[in-house]
């Protein structure tokens, strides 16, 4: 039995890869960059927010009992095996080379609470050196936080910008590409900002959240003192500094961010949905990419209402659901005729998407549709979404574009529009 919170688990869980209980699969549909697939793949995990949703590799195995850090932990190691092992085209897997490469990365990496870990490590293995590293980059512990909602919710957030790093420390064969960790979480900081003030008004909600965010940075006295001090005077895009527009996974982690800071406590304003569509004009991000990120905030907030305390506001969340829908009925509109064509060539998820109209799908048919749409996801990317959490919910909303899939039993009654 693997158990993130006891010593040894890295060994438990190569252990349970070698009696293939863990499948290390990376399934990367056709046409999508691998930076893209990498980020659409951490998207569905919790990740990107600080909050493990579920795991990437090891998603079967049973973790009723961890606790959220344990959980969270394991997910930042699979999220950095992912990255390697994208990083490898094709070669066999090296565990050994992993885990030294991780050790090397963590060995260099500038944010506080590493270069001090690293002076206490003496005969421990490098597996036992990456379990300590990873148990303190979880974990932050706050005085100001106990009367908060978010101390129940958020560890590390800023923990995704470890995986962002070590991709740039794969691809860049070590070069100084991941000295950069303080510029991108001020960088980061300075979003959650814009985001907070771009209704006008800094909501206490938002104040805590940036709070968590500001703790989960382990930045330098120097850099907390201007991080704070744009909190409470303002920031602008002249803040963000020229690399932040160098890197599609930070760019799509700060947008993700923002989203996140806006969704989470309220539906967007027309100044706030403004601020989106400016934020993504200044990062070369389009429209598709401003959608997929409200869709994967979207979904976030759904699938984890019952499970983070601050979400279970039921209009809020209905809001959310509503955007969400809309969205996606135009998106699949602009998709329609390659989406009936692509339809017409698999009976079977014609058949369970029919079904979904008059009864909830079973675990097993909602799987069978993911697998039927990956197919699909390869020729129209753009239709990921269905590969995210409870992402078949959304089969309903292709028979609002492609009607016809329903028999005519199923349509009496219904009124033309």
């Amino acid at each position: 039995m693997l158990v993130p919170g006891s010593k040894g688990w890295i060994n438990k869980y190569f252990d349970l890869v070698d009696k293939e209980q863990i499948k290390l699969v990376v399934d990367v549909p056709y046409g999508i960059e691998r930076d893209r697939f990498i980020h659409a793949a951490l998207g569905r995990t919790g990740i990107i927010y600080g909050f493990p949703s579920r795991l990437h590799f090891a998603k079967e195995l049973d973790d009723s009992k961890w606790t959220t850090e344990e959980k969270l932990k394991l997910l930042l190691f699979e999220s950095q095996l992912l990255v390697y092992l994208l990083n490898q085209d094709g070669k066999p897997f090296e565990k050994e080379e992993f885990i030294a490469f991780l050790v090397d990365f963590y060995g260099q990496h500038n944010a506080s609470s590493i270069t001090k870990l690293f002076s206490f490590f003496l005969k421990e293995t490098k597996e036992e050196k990456i379990e300590s590293i990873l148990t303190k980059r979880v974990d932050i512990r706050v005085n100001f936080l106990e009367n908060s909602f978010w101390v129940n919710y958020l560890n590390n957030v800023f923990i995704y910008l470890d995986v962002i790093l070590f991709n740039d420390f794969l691809e860049h064969h070590k070069k100084s590409a991941f000295y950069n960790y303080d510029e991108m979480a001020m960088n980061a900081l300075a979003a959650i900002t814009m985001a907070s003030y771009s209704d006008g008004m800094v909501e206490d909600a938002e104040r805590s959240m940036f709070k968590v965010f500001l703790a989960s940075a382990n930045l330098s006295d120097l850099h907390r003192e201007i991080a704070e001090n744009r909190f409470e005077n303002g920031t602008g895009f002249e803040d963000f500094t020229d690399h932040v527009k160098t890197n599609l996974l930070l760019k799509r982690f700060i947008l993700d961010l923002s989203a996140f800071v806006i969704f989470s406590n309220h539906d967007a304003a027309l100044e706030e949905k403004d601020f989106l569509n400016k934020l993504c004009l200044f990062l070369d991000l389009t429209e598709k990419e401003l959608n997929e990120a409200l869709a994967l905030t979207e979904q976030f907030i759904i699938n984890n209402q019952e499970k983070i305390p601050f979400l279970r506001n039921i209009s809020s969340v209905e809001r959310v659901y509503s955007s969400l829908s809309k969205r996606w009925i135009k998106i699949l509109g602009r998709n329609r005729d390659k989406l009936a064509t692509e339809l017409k060539q698999s009976k079977e998820l014609v058949y369970l998407i029919r079904k979904s109209t008059t009864q909830d799908l079973s675990k097993e048919e909602k799987e069978l549709v993911k697998e039927q749409f990956k197919d699909i996801v390869k020729s129209m990317p753009s239709l990921a979404i269905f590969m995210l959490p409870g992402g078949a919910f959304l089969l309903p909303l292709v028979l609002k574009v492609i009607p016809d899939l329903v028999p005519s039993a199923f349509r009496d009654n219904e009124v033309e529009k």
